[in-house]
C-alpha cells in the first residue's frame, strides 16, 4: 500500500499512529499547560488579589503611592 493511500481516508492527512502520537503529546502538553496556569493564577491570588476587600483598593493605593514616592527619592 502506498503512503498516499493510507492518508488518503484522513482529513488531516496523518496515518491513524501518527494521529494517536500526536494526540497523545497535545494531551500531555495541554494537561501540563493548565496545571501551570492555575498553579500561576493561585500565586497571583495569593499576592493580590483582584477583587477589593472591604476597603476597597485603599490598601493597593498606598503601597502605589510608597513605591512612587520611594522612585522619585531615587531620581532626584
Amino acid at each position: 500500500m502506498a503512503l498516499d493511500e493510507r492518508r488518503a481516508g484522513s482529513l488531516s492527512g496523518l496515518t491513524e499512529n501518527e494521529a494517536k502520537e500526536f494526540h497523545s503529546i497535545f494531551m500531555t502538553s495541554f494537561v501540563l499547560f493548565t496545571i501551570i496556569a492555575i498553579v500561576a493564577h493561585i500565586l497571583v491570588w495569593m499576592w493580590r488579589p483582584w477583587l477589593p476587600g472591604p476597603n476597597g483598593y485603599v490598601q493597593l493605593q498606598d503601597g502605589v503611592t510608597n513605591v512612587a514616592s520611594l522612585l522619585t527619592t531615587l531620581v532626584t
